[in-house]
């Protein structure tokens, strides 16, 4: 299989009358959205509508936003599906419905009573102002969308033959623009489009495998593919799992939650999203384990796109690229503009929150920000997964859940002895060579060091507090 392959070959009339049918669609619900949007708010009613929706939303609503957002990396998951079977479950599957079932159960009931706008506004609250500014810099390193820049660049760069700088350039570019538009309303109300087609896009590639070739070419991958460690090392795997339960500091989390019209929708949201969650994963591990089956020499990162366009007859060629389209854009638009929330509300002077044109200028500068960091990781997203995301839960994995789970105050003391803590051995593992010397991934080295030291830090604090 020739890996410039030219997919566009393969459209027909009716492809292009879908994937352009859903495009429009897309952006006319956005521009719905905005018309649906109450004409008559002050200042701070339109920011919290630019933030968080006035907090309006909706079961169907939150369900639809959680799940598209979760998926704009699919062809690094695809890719790890391709290359190690149903390791991809394991890793970017099962142990995140850990996660999920852990902040619905018991996160959501314990943030209801502050009226935190993010996750560092929340620290803020827990701890104190410092904690809240250090968080908020850890938010933005784990925010700012890098694998899903890569994401847009190669599948832009597939369909037009761009270079990926160009490529990622373009669709970064494309999502500022309804971004800057219409704020978290315009991303909510896309995702609704979104949601939909990219579920029914991925079981549609399954359930067509499985009518055309049975069960039969599964049989023939190599038995590593129904390995669940994937031929790696059990602590390389788990690694995986302490990067997935970081989902409970994941400020994508907390904004739904704190956008939702109750608590109880925001539990019942994150339960439901986990079974749609399980249905689609399971439909492109197994749908990259087609493709590596029947396509064996195609290029891992295109394997699975490649493989779909091949196998699905006219019209769903076009629907199946969009839902693809769909998913990058979903994650992209979020982080995008959950980054820049973050930027210009948690880390401006007192006297620039709440403006709109500064939140405007922040979700400007971590697009632009996305596109040059995309280059430096040279489109390896597994590698954009495994660094930011280690980095950022050993910063504020320990602090966050001792906050959440405490019977006692805590100070701004605790919070930057432990996330600066974890975060700083986590880097020196990493950068020194310790990591590939014992083959031990960072993020044990910074969840270990962050807990020791809050540990540390509550014992000398204590001893310092007067007997009562």
């Amino acid at each position: 299989m020739n890996n410039n392959f030219n997919i566009l070959s393969l459209f027909s009339p009716l492809d292009w009358m879908v994937f352009t049918f859903i495009t429009l669609l897309t952006v006319a619900v956005v521009i719905w959205g905005q018309l649906k949007k109450s004409k008559e708010q002050n200042e701070k009613e339109s920011f919290v509508d630019l933030m968080l929706m006035g907090r309006q939303l909706t079961l169907p609503m939150f369900i639809a936003t959680l799940v598209a957002t979760w998926y704009g990396g699919i062809f690094g998951v695809a890719q790890i599906a391709f290359e190690n079977g149903i390791y991809n479950f394991v890793t970017q599957g099962f142990f995140w419905y850990v996660a999920y079932i852990i902040f619905a159960l018991f996160i959501t009931k314990r943030i209801q009573n502050y009226e935190a706008m993010t996750l560092p506004d929340l620290v803020g609250q827990m701890f104190g102002p410092i904690s809240s500014k250090i968080s908020a810099v850890f938010n933005i390193i784990n925010l700012i969308p890098i694998a899903y820049a890569i994401s847009i660049g190669l599948l832009v760069k597939l369909l037009f033959g761009l270079e990926l700088y160009l490529s990622t350039s373009i669709g970064v570019l494309f999502v500022l623009g309804y971004s800057l538009f219409g704020g978290f309303r315009a991303v909510v109300f896309s995702d609704l489009v979104q949601f939909f087609v990219m579920c029914m896009a991925v079981i549609s590639v399954l359930i067509f495998s499985i009518t055309t070739y049975g069960l039969a070419p599964l049989q023939t991958l190599p038995q590593r593919y129904f390995d669940p460690t994937g031929g790696y090392s059990l602590l390389q795997t788990l690694s995986w799992g302490l990067i997935a339960i970081s989902t409970l500091v994941d400020p994508n989390f907390y904004q739904r939650t704190f956008a939702a019209k109750s608590f109880n929708i925001a539990k019942k949201g994150i339960l439901i999203s986990t079974i749609i969650w399980f249905i689609f994963d399971i439909s492109l591990t197994f749908g990259a384990m087609y493709a590596k089956a029947i396509m064996p020499e195609v290029n891992s990162e295109y394997g699975y796109l490649i493989y779909a366009m091949e196998l699905l007859p006219n019209g769903m060629k076009g629907f199946v690229l969009a839902g693809i389209t769909a998913t990058v854009l979903s994650t992209l638009d979020s982080y995008i503009f959950l980054a820049g929330s973050t930027l210009s509300y948690d880390l401006v002077p007192q006297k620039w929150k709440g403006k709109v044109s500064i939140h405007h200028m922040g979700v400007l500068l971590v697009g632009l920000t996305s596109i040059g960091m995309s280059f430096i990781f040279s489109g390896d997203i597994k590698n954009v997964w495994k660094t930011l995301g280690s980095l950022s839960s050993s910063a504020l994995l320990v602090p966050i859940l001792f906050g959440h789970f405490r019977k006692k105050t805590f100070s701004d003391i605790h919070f930057i002895i432990s996330a600066l803590s974890g975060a700083v051995c986590s880097a020196v593992w990493r950068l020194s060579g310790l990591k590939k010397a014992y083959s031990l991934d960072e993020i044990y080295i910074g969840v270990l060091s962050s807990l020791i030291a809050f540990l540390i830090a509550e014992i000398l604090i204590t001893r310092q507090r007067p007997l009562s």
